[in-house]
């Protein structure tokens, strides 16, 4: 049994106390209310789906004479006999996140917003509840943990069993079935408080993140295509929305607001890194949504652009869906931006002309959205046609359509309360929080901790992460199944755990670290739990520092010194934090970084601590020092090194500084791995039709070659792009543990090239590698799109000469030359 100790007021001198407590408190607040409205209510009663003519019947119509009823007829005509029954002010009452419907024509009123980040979410109006039957739903760890496991399949898998518990929730009447998820803008600067969202600092990432993430939610499976090929007939399980478009990733950061800012950025950065993973979500993808964001870019706000919404989201990606805006943007225009002094009603029109299909207004305040309150004025006052709001409601409910909104889905309709929070699911989340687990530190092979030697632990660090009850939830969370915190699962793995929890404010006073200190002499093994929580870096709050606060430093070191053995420390945190005090404490024998790793995350820190499971995660963002912070203001949004400036770049790409603690892709492990590859080099000899024209290339001072090449770079859009470069790599674990490991491939261009990235990753897999054995893995480069740079001018183009493969990280890392050559 555990025991517990403290010697500070303000701690918490029986865990077991404030477990009972929270516990109760989640209980209660996953009861919610209860309640029996369904998906689609009528008459005092719950259907499934819009068509069914007991529905109609309820409301005196006759579904057979409704031709959007029709099931035998394709979707397009479907919507358009649907959207040519409604008058003007129907219509306009539809443009809004909460739907009003046209009881005259039998359409039922519709939610459209729904959050599912990490798992269903009840943020927003009421779309999605917990209560009576559904007390809750799986909380997966955060965006930013799943990333760090660099594993698609387990992307997917996550992706696919949120979306199965959002289909059981709306048979059951607690769920729509649009979902405004995922969060895929890059983290460019490492004080954005949204990091817990995103999958990181590498648009490539973020690209194959929003893919297989979308792709679970969406996919319905092999036996339901695409009438007659058509992308808009493709059924979809759960509709899936990509944001924030584009160049959003400044919250509130002293001054500069995300409602007011204006992101000046390059078209080179834009093609490069800001628009990267959105056209990714949507070719490769095929998301059915794409949400805008608040900010400006290059002046115009991003919901009313014509150029990003129509003419490159839709028009050159081909986006088989519907376009929102992020929840009031389009008031922020008015109200906040004052964009050209625009009224209600022309910021309405600019809008809806721009390409944006759905206005999300702010329901907390009590308003509606603009569409609604000015849409019928701006067809009136010849802002806009009435057939821009026919086709932005063609959009929506092509949408709808192809969910099974109108006519039902049977391959979900036996999904039920047993689907939501099943065992499946529960160890789906303990398995992703364990993949996402990053080893930072291991020194003299600290961790794992033996459990047939360690009869005791010394749990110490604030109640908040002793006892995660909330902050391994993280932010746009729902009611999880259940919470096993790092004090549950680390006590079933010792005989005696000794605890000193405290408050932020107690725990850097004399008397809080004075019995941290006793806590720490008193066991085997000594077990800091430290780190943020969401009123530090989270929506709405960008960090100033990267600095632990509440002088956790300080109670660290104190800790480390008593301690007779070097402690573990394991960080709660989405960013980087500045740990170089730990990283050269020889006190400190390791140091974890656990993320916030959902309702599993417990169990999954105790496994890693006691070597159930062998860490194979990788940081997916730079960890900086804090004097990072001094060196480019957050608001720059370039990516490159500007040396008028003084800035040193961002992300591993590009930083040239001396700040970094962790790079981009960093993680140990409980064994060793090595790498072998019979590929030595290689040569692609690339012919240049008539038809395409050769590029210039920026040199770096003084490195541009002689003679000069006939054709410097080629331009991947006038190219058909079939030339590839295929190896393998063999990865041989060395050591006496079986685990699991991400094989990174990046690309550098040619020595002689300027202004280009450092390296850029290209391809990655995790594989696992018994003790002792051996794994091929194999890769498939295609040369347009991996060996290629993105030039001054904004051309995507592959550079001449010889670029580099390179394939891991650090001492680990082996390389070849690909030789390009463009042949006239």
């Amino acid at each position: 049994m555990a025991s517990a100790s403290s010697s500070s007021s303000r701690c918490h001198p029986t865990l077991a106390v404030a477990l009972l407590c929270a516990i109760a408190a989640v209980s209660s607040a996953a009861a919610g209310g209860a309640g029996g409205r369904g998906p689609i209510t009528t008459a005092g009663r719950n259907y499934t789906r819009v068509c069914d003519p007991a529905r109609f019947a309820a409301l005196g119509l006759d579904a057979s004479r409704f031709r959007y009823c029709d099931a035998s007829l394709p979707y397009a005509d479907r919507v358009r006999d649907l959207v040519g029954r409604m008058t003007l002010e129907e219509k306009v009452r539809n443009l809004g996140d909460q739907a009003e419907g046209a009881p005259r024509v039998g359409l039922p009123p519709y939610r459209w917003w729904g959050e599912a980040l990490h798992g269903v979410s009840d943020v927003g109006p009421g779309g999605t509840w917990f209560g009576d039957v559904v007390p809750g739903a799986t909380s997966f760890p955060l965006v930013i943990n799943a990333a760090a496991a660099f594993n698609e399949s387990l992307w997917r898998a996550v992706g696919g069993a949120v979306s199965t518990e959002i289909r059981a929730m709306y048979n059951l009447g607690h769920a729509e079935l649009t979902y405004w998820s995922p969060n895929i803008n890059v983290v460019r600067d490492p004080r954005w408080g949204r990091a817990s969202e995103t999958p990181g600092e590498d648009p490539f990432v973020v690209g194959r993140y929003a893919v297989n993430f979308v792709r679970g939610m969406q996919d319905v499976g092999s036996g339901r295509t695409a009438a007659a090929g058509d992308p808009f007939a493709r059924p979809i399980k759960v509709s899936s929305c990509c944001k924030h478009f584009a160049a959003y990733d400044v919250d509130a950061w002293f001054k500069a607001d995300r409602l007011t800012f204006d992101a000046q950025v390059q078209e080179r950065d834009m093609v490069e890194t800001f628009e990267r993973p959105f056209e990714m979500c949507i070719r490769d993808g095929d998301a059915s949504c794409v949400m805008c964001s608040y900010n400006r870019v290059n002046g115009i706000p991003a919901c009313a652009d014509a150029r990003l919404l129509t003419e490159t989201v839709r028009d050159q990606w081909q986006l088989h869906g519907y376009i929102v805006s992020d929840c009031d943007s389009v008031r922020v225009m008015v109200r906040d931006a004052k964009w050209l002094n625009y009224t209600g009603v022309e910021a309405t029109a600019a809008a809806m002309k721009a390409g944006l299909d759905l206005d999300c207004g702010m329901f907390w305040e009590g308003a509606r959205d603009f569409f609604t309150t000015y849409g019928v004025d701006a067809v009136r006052q010849g802002k806009i046609m009435e057939a821009d709001v026919d086709n932005a409601l063609t959009n929506v409910y092509l949408t709808l359509m192809r969910l099974g909104f109108f006519d039902g889905m049977p391959e979900f309709e036996s999904l039920g309360a047993t689907d939501v929070c099943s065992k499946e699911h529960k160890e789906l989340a303990a398995d992703a929080a364990r993949q996402g687990m990053v080893l930072l530190k291991n020194d003299a092979h600290r961790l794992p901790l033996d459990p047939n030697k360690i009869k005791s632990v010394s749990l110490v660090g604030l109640l908040e992460h002793i006892n995660a009850t909330d902050v391994m939830l993280g932010d746009y969370r729902g009611k999880p199944c259940r919470v096993v915190t790092p004090y549950n699962a680390i006590r079933k793995m010792v005989n005696a755990t000794y605890v000193h929890a405290c408050d932020n404010g107690a725990c850097d006073t004399a008397e809080g670290m004075g019995g941290a200190a006793r806590t720490a002499k008193i066991a085997d093994a000594t077990i800091v739990i430290a780190g943020l929580n969401m009123s530090v870096e989270r929506e709405s709050n960008d960090r100033e520092d990267l600095l632990l606060p509440w002088n956790q430093t300080g109670w660290i070191n104190a800790v480390a010194e008593a301690s007779p053995y070097p402690i573990v420390l394991v960080i709660m945190s989405a960013g980087g934090v500045d740990v170089s005090f730990a990283q050269n404490n020889l006190k400190i024998g390791a140091i974890v970084w656990a993320g916030y790793p959902g309702e599993e995350g417990g169990t999954a820190i105790a496994d890693v601590l006691f070597g159930k499971h062998n860490p194979g995660g990788r940081l997916p963002l730079t960890w900086f020092k804090n004097e990072y912070v001094n060196q480019i203001p957050m608001t720059s949004m370039a990516l490159r090194p500007d040396a008028a400036r003084g800035y040193p770049g961002r992300t591993y790409k590009f930083y040239d500084g001396p700040a970094v603690l962790y790079p981009f892709g960093h993680g140990l492990s409980y064994t060793n791995f090595s790498y072998a590859s019979a590929t030595t080099g290689a040569t692609v000899t690339i012919p240049i039709g008539a038809w395409e024209h050769c590029k210039t290339l920026t040199y770096k001072s003084g490195a541009a070659p002689s003679p000069a090449p006939a054709c410097p770079a080629l331009n991947v859009a006038s190219h058909r792009c079939d030339e590839a470069v295929s190896f393998a790599v063999t990865v041989r674990n060395t050591g006496g543990v079986g685990g699991g490991h991400v094989v990174p491939v990046y690309t550098a261009p040619p020595a002689e090239v300027g202004d280009a990235p450092r390296k850029q990753l290209v391809a990655f897999r995790r594989v696992f590698v018994p003790a002792g054995a051996a794994v091929e893995v194999p890769f498939t480069l295609n040369v347009c799109r991996d060996l290629a740079i993105v030039e001054e001018t904004a051309y995507t183009v592959v550079p001449s000469g010889a670029s580099t493969v390179i394939v891991g990280d650090d001492a680990l890392a082996l390389s070849f030359a690909v030789t390009i050559n463009l042949a006239v």
